[in-house]
């Protein structure tokens, strides 16, 4: 979710000189008789007054509501005893700390806010308890992990483990520093079989670590609280580590457990409190009075980085808002994926002064292609208007191939049934054609966003750059479904192949549960749902990480792995 940490409007964001430019649009008024020629400025087709537009706006607004209503709750962490129990032990609750942490007046890309909801039975795991999230610290963007204590001590269960690992991906992808604020118990032990021994489980945090700090990197680490067993690593892993004096404690077992190996009985603070590391075992480098102190600490660290945190490169345009309101996105669209919508209507309430320059408009018309500027940001789009024929996928292929020998990065804007199917597709062949597409998708080497906007069924789901095509970011609106098809197909399907009704309807309400965006951000599927008017802004916040310069060890500009405007190539199209 796109947090404005008080930001009234984007005008406020204009007065920095420092601010990532993507998420402050200039405020620029284009003259009415630029709106009335400019031959690619979208229309305006859209009927507010309409009987349609409303009751489609109303149901909008009401699971916004709820999804606004759910983050809040999840934001209040652990509940307000535990809270209670920080702030008589001295302690800043984890969201104060963050709050100390970011630069003021600038904006907080929240990742995953509703990570685990309703996933573990009978335990209450807030956002998989660890806040992540792209915010500005001294001028600089980087990722910034918040273990949260109020909630089972800051343990890491099966989600927060992916959670901490998708942040670290990200700031790999766009060369973000990362800022590490710590406590925690370590591994859920419950859970243990699901959080240590596999590939992606506790340990492939510390890895990443490493590898992160090998290509320069920065990876700072701010203990305030217990930091024990494998979570001792974070800390020590870190490039720049920072500890809370009486507060903060480092050591890869505990009294009981020192006790119960070796028989010698020891003290929490003599074992591995903060003067200890910081005067004999030089595990800290820095030692802090309390957690306020501790923050200030990091923000000098971050502002010490130099190069090594790289740079916003700026836009490349001026950012133009876009000519209609952005809140016509929920009278357009609506919570029904089987009502059909004009994704250019969507498109116009995102892209700058409404302009969308559409390459090949009138071939595979099922299909949007075309180049827009967002926040000032070059983009190609690919946006569902229909099913996917074969001319739709070839005509996305062309296009996909053309951004990235250009080196423009794509957004997906999906609303997809799947592709066609039957013997006339069959016979045209649907398969090799949708096959060239998801090859596009999957070989192009330019930063790739995904918006699920209505639904993304079957196939298209791969063709429209899912989760598994590994997108920069993918977000996903309130009513947004994702599933191996529709809930009205399967029943269809499953009439064929069983005679047991019951069995239709108790398949069908499953899936109709597990396709929903709720569903899917629980589980990681997504990188949070967001409200459909904080699409430009998050999609804008995407496009200005991926234009960052990131310096390596070795002093070379790079923007990120794979995109390094040359290209890999595709493989082999079956023609």
């Amino acid at each position: 979710m796109f947090v404005r940490r008080q930001l009234p409007s984007p005008a406020r964001l204009a007065a920095s000189t420092t601010r990532l430019s993507s998420v402050a649009p200039s405020g620029r008024v284009v003259p009415s008789w630029r709106r009335s020629y400019h031959p690619s400025v979208l229309p305006n087709l859209v009927s507010a007054s309409s009987p349609e537009f409303a009751t489609k706006a109303e149901s909008m607004q009401s699971v916004v509501e709820d999804l606004r209503s759910k983050l809040a709750e999840a934001r209040l962490g652990g509940g307000e005893k535990a809270v209670t129990t920080l702030r008589k032990a001295g302690k800043k609750t984890p969201r104060e700390r963050l709050n100390l942490l970011l630069d003021p007046n600038t904006p907080f890309l929240e990742l995953s806010s509703l990570a685990a909801h309703d996933l573990y039975p009978g335990q209450h795991v807030p956002g998989a308890g660890i806040i992540t999230g792209v915010g500005r610290i001294a001028g600089k963007e980087c990722m910034i992990v918040v273990n949260d204590a109020t909630t089972k001590g800051g343990a890491y269960y099966p989600m927060t483990v992916k959670k901490h690992l998708r942040a670290q991906e990200i700031a790999k992808e766009n060369g973000l520093p990362c800022v590490y604020l710590v406590e925690s118990g370590g591994a859920a032990l419950p859970w243990q079989a699901e959080v240590f021994p596999d590939k992606e489980h506790f340990g492939r945090i510390f890895y990443n670590m490493a590898q992160l700090s090998a290509l320069g990197i920065p990876q700072i680490a701010v203990v305030h609280g217990i930091s024990v067993a494998g979570g001792a690593y974070v800390p020590a892993m870190a490039d720049v580590n920072i500890i809370v004096q009486n507060q903060g404690r480092i050591f890869l077992a505990g009294p009981p457990l020192v006790k119960a190996a070796t028989g010698e009985e020891v003290d929490n603070e003599t074992l591995g409190g903060g003067a200890m590391h910081s005067r004999e075992s030089g595990v800290t480098d820095h030692l802090a009075r309390d957690d306020e102190h501790a923050i200030q600490l990091a923000r000098e660290a971050v502002a010490d980085l130099g190069k090594a945190a790289g740079a916003t490169r700026g836009p490349d345009a001026t950012p133009e808002s876009p000519l209609y309101p952005a809140k016509d996105l929920y009278g357009i669209v609506g919570t029904d994926v089987r009502q059909a919508f004009d994704m250019r209507d969507v498109i116009s309430r995102i892209v700058d002064g409404s302009r969308f320059r559409e390459f090949k408009k009138e071939y595979g018309t099922t299909i949007l292609t075309g180049f827009a500027h967002i926040h000032g940001y070059h983009v190609g789009i690919v946006a569902n208007n229909g099913i996917l024929f074969s001319n739709s996928a070839l005509k996305a292929t062309h296009f996909i191939e053309l951004c990235s020998q250009r080196g423009i990065p794509l957004l997906f804007l999906v609303n997809v049934t799947g592709y066609m199917v039957g013997s006339k597709a069959e016979r045209g062949g649907i398969a090799k054609d949708g096959a060239k597409m998801v090859r596009a998708v999957a070989c192009a080497d330019v930063p790739k966003f995904t918006v699920v906007v209505g639904g993304s069924f079957g196939a298209g789901n791969y063709g429209m750059c899912g989760r598994a095509y590994s997108p920069r970011f993918l977000w996903m609106w309130p009513s947004a479904k994702v599933s191996v098809m529709g809930s009205g197909q399967l029943s269809q399907v499953m009439s064929q192949v069983s005679k047991d009704p019951s069995q239709h309807a108790t398949l069908k309400e499953k899936i109709e549960t597990q396709s929903t965006a709720l569903y899917s951000t629980a589980r990681l599927w997504d990188d949070g749902i967001i409200a459909p008017e904080d699409t430009r802004d998050a999609v804008g916040l995407g496009l200005a990480l991926a234009n960052r310069e990131h310096f390596s060890s070795k002093g070379k500009a790079t923007a990120g792995p794979n995109w390094d405007g040359q290209g890999r190539g595709f493989g082999v199209f079956r023609m």
